[in-house]
């Protein structure tokens, strides 16, 4: 049952009070947001002004030569993504259920579970329900939580850190990763016997960008070992980059275990036969525990939790 008491119903809370928070967010300066918004830059100050009043806090600081959202304005700006994404979302489903479709569902995963987990749900997705449209986002797990928290995505498949916000969210493990070391077929390091870290010391790697979990853990397993951490590097989260760079030359790539076999199933690289004292945490199956799915999303879920438990051997719960 609808609260009709909510503060924003009884204040009257305007679609274009929640445009012109993002747009004085994005542009910083309020006679750009007005005519980004087709306004006059005093209805603009109005609309603000009347929300601030409401609010009772100021959500911009003014000045000199713009404005910066305060800490009240940064989380009414937050709010202000999420429900207008939400509104997009829900005209489009319209549109698709108009037009006779099923709908539509959008779906965020790190690399792994992306080449070999949702290839084989979205496959079956789109046998049950060929007119059910499905966007896929490959992305770090920073970048996906980001886009669930402002509504952009349905339901990701990524990693937890301690940064994010678990508030709102509910997630699933599905596995962990062992990390490999992949190099070009032929790669002088195939025939070495009994490979081991310290054979690999003084080669060329491709490694995550600094600041990440396993890029950390990439030094930290050299300095465990008394070796200095390698320092001819190219950093990078490419790994379409990252396979022609090796197939080129002699460097090292390190990646997550599925996805060195994968590009080694195709002949593209070889893994070389050493264990890497490091690894990946485990992912899992993220979506919004404060908010509904679609038909579509859940019938995306559905076949994500399937393909799971064949791939990982996981049981979930079958409800969203």
């Amino acid at each position: 049952m609808v609260n009709y008491s909510h503060w924003f119903i009884r204040a009257r809370l305007k679609t274009r009070q929640l445009l012109l928070l993002v747009a004085l967010d994005e542009e910083g300066n309020i006679h750009r947001a007005a005519e980004v918004l087709a306004m006059t830059q005093p209805a603009a100050s109005k609309l603000l002004k009347d929300l601030e009043d409401v609010l009772g806090v100021p959500l911009f600081e003014r000045l000199p030569r713009g404005m910066r959202p305060t800490a009240y304005g940064e989380a009414m700006i937050r709010h202000a993504r999420t429900a207008l994404s939400s509104l997009n979302q829900a005209h489009d489903e319209v549109q698709e259920l108009k037009a006779g479709r099923f709908g539509q569902v959008s779906v965020g995963a790190i690399t792994t579970p992306g080449i070999m987990l949702l290839p084989q749900a979205v496959a079956r997705v789109k046998q049950a329900h060929p007119a059910l449209r499905v966007s896929l986002h490959i992305e770090t797990s920073d970048v996906l939580m980001e886009r669930m928290a402002q509504g952009r995505i349905d339901i990701g498949v990524a990693r937890l850190f301690a940064q994010h916000d678990k508030t709102a969210i509910r997630f699933e493990a599905l596995a962990e990763e062992p990390v490999v070391a992949m190099v070009r077929p032929g790669h002088p390091l195939l025939g070495v016997d009994k490979l081991s870290l310290r054979d690999l010391n003084g080669w060329g790697w491709i490694v995550p960008p600094e600041g990440s979990v396993l890029r950390h853990r990439f030094d930290l397993m050299f300095r465990e070992e008394g070796l200095e951490a390698p320092a001819n590097l190219i950093e990078t989260a490419a790994v379409l980059f990252m396979t022609k760079m090796i197939a080129q030359g002699d460097m090292i790539g390190l990646v997550a275990g599925d996805v060195g076999q994968y590009y080694a199933s195709h002949a593209l690289v070889a893994v070389l036969p050493v264990d890497l004292p490091c690894h990946m945490d485990a992912f899992g199956l993220i979506t919004r525990a404060d908010r509904p799915l679609s038909p579509a999303a859940r019938v995306m879920l559905a076949a994500i939790k399937s393909a799971a438990a064949e791939s990982y051997g996981v049981a979930l719960e079958a409800g969203a």
